[in-house]
């Protein structure tokens, strides 16, 4: 088995070591045996949505943002083609906003990619702080670092988790973060797959049944390690 991740114009859009994700998803792939390559793509590269397996978009400033909004349009539809069609993708922070029809900031409206139904506005201040959520996708919770200004409304998407320590999608919801189909948008930061392993098999495991046809059983890793650096921030933010 196989897998091909594109990493949609980091040098743009790669705040906060978002290379830490892909670096996660080739390595959990190689030490099942599951051969894996990362395809990188620059703002004047065609992407053939179609040879991907995972799309993953990092996170930029709203300047950087700004910058690969046009070229964002470009792709729009074969981007919202391969989501419909059960592609997998995981967006962090700027990415994340930019899955939505808009983010409306101070210096201007950037556009969105309109592949999921929300939309984001700037906020007074920023959103900064450490996060632990409850998902119910998984049985460990999910932590990160999150510092945004925008506030992203999902509508009545899925949210990726409740926050049980932090701000979230708006500081005010209680929820983080969306998922629709096969499609993962998140503010967690630091890079967020190597901290959630669970949250990396999921990836993983969408693609390769995507890709395949059929249910896929990911071979057990030893995650001691990152199952103790996940508890340690759940421990250190969260009351019991």
């Amino acid at each position: 088995m196989k897998i091909t991740i594109g990493h949609l114009y980091p040098d743009l859009l790669n705040l906060y070591g978002d290379r830490g994700n892909i670096q996660c998803l080739m390595k959990r792939c190689q030490w099942r045996g599951i051969e894996a390559e990362t395809v990188a793509f620059e703002l004047d590269d065609s992407i053939d949505f179609s040879g991907l397996d995972i799309v993953l978009l990092g996170g930029g400033s709203d300047r950087e943002q700004m910058l690969v909004c046009e070229r964002l349009r470009e792709i729009q539809s074969d981007f919202k083609t391969y989501v419909e069609n059960d592609g997998v993708v995981i967006a962090i922070c700027g990415g994340y906003q930019l899955l939505g029809k808009y983010y409306k900031t101070d210096q201007g409206m950037i556009h969105g990619l309109d592949l999921v139904d929300m939309y984001t506005e700037q906020g007074e201040g920023r959103l900064i702080n450490n996060i632990v959520l409850k998902s119910d996708l998984f049985d460990m919770p999910i932590v990160g670092f999150e510092n945004h200004g925008g506030r992203t409304c999902i509508g009545g998407n899925k949210p990726l988790g409740k926050v049980l320590y932090g701000k979230g999608n708006d500081g005010v919801s209680g929820y983080e973060g969306v998922v629709y189909k096969n499609v993962i948008g998140t503010y967690l930061h630091g890079p967020l797959l190597p901290k959630n392993p669970q949250l990396a098999d999921w990836l993983i495991a969408r693609a390769l049944e995507k890709k395949y046809g059929k249910t896929v059983e990911l071979a057990p890793l030893d995650d001691t390690q990152e199952r103790e650096a996940n508890a340690y921030v759940y421990h250190r933010f969260v009351s019991e």
